[in-house]
């Protein structure tokens, strides 16, 4: 049975997951999910996912939300993106610290920049996340320096992880050449086979509501 993940292109938490599960070798498709149109917050979405959040994934009976979990189902599916054995906790770590320190505050600041009225975006929270961000961006930039990857020497789901956002073209205080090893990093990810821009790998794009 082909796996579903329920997801849309505008969200950087379900392109982690689909990255995964594309890169992954798993058969899978994409189910729209229409997030602006209020789709997450319907009975029949909330049935399934009491959570009310995208991605959620579909395995036969088996539903997983929260893109962390999912990234570490694929990995016990598949044996790829964990990581060596004796790096298991640092790969959970940076999984954790993006959750928190990158993902977090870049989904916010870019849906405060790009999907609310213009009349309605707070300056003073925009100013306050960015702030964040760029304390975050350094830290990975950072660690960065000399590596391929953030951790080991190959693709793990650190890397699926914090590179959620950070191939969208919408401003929200991130530019890629401001940071020469982030830079750097992406483009690995670019270069990786089966590597797709989170536009062209789910349903979804800001274009559709112009």
């Amino acid at each position: 049975m082909t796996i579903k993940l329920h997801c849309f292109g505008e969200s950087g938490n379900s392109y982690k997951a689909a990255l995964a599960l594309e890169l992954s070798g798993l058969e899978w498709e994409s189910v729209f999910v229409d997030f602006f149109g209020g789709a997450a917050r319907s009975p029949d979405y909330r049935a399934k996912n009491v959570m009310g959040e995208a991605p959620m994934l579909e395995d036969g009976d088996f539903r997983l939300t929260q893109s962390g979990a999912i990234q570490q189902w694929i990995t016990d599916q598949t044996g790829r993106f964990g990581g060596s054995v004796e790096d298991k906790y640092e790969v959970l770590r940076w999984v954790l610290w993006d959750n928190h320190k990158l993902s977090s505050p870049a989904g916010m600041t870019r849906f405060l920049m790009n999907f609310l009225p213009e009349d309605k975006r707070p300056a003073d929270v925009i100013a306050f996340t960015q702030g964040r961000l760029k304390a975050a961006y350094q830290t990975l930039d950072t660690h960065l320096a000399g590596r391929d990857w953030i951790v080991g020497d190959d693709l793990t789901n650190a890397d699926l992880s914090c590179c959620g956002y950070l191939f969208y073209p919408e401003p929200f205080g991130f530019d890629r050449k401001d940071w020469a090893n982030i830079d750097r990093w992406l483009s690995n990810l670019e270069q990786t086979p089966g590597w797709k821009h989170p536009y062209d790998l789910m349903p979804g794009n800001p274009s559709d509501r112009a």
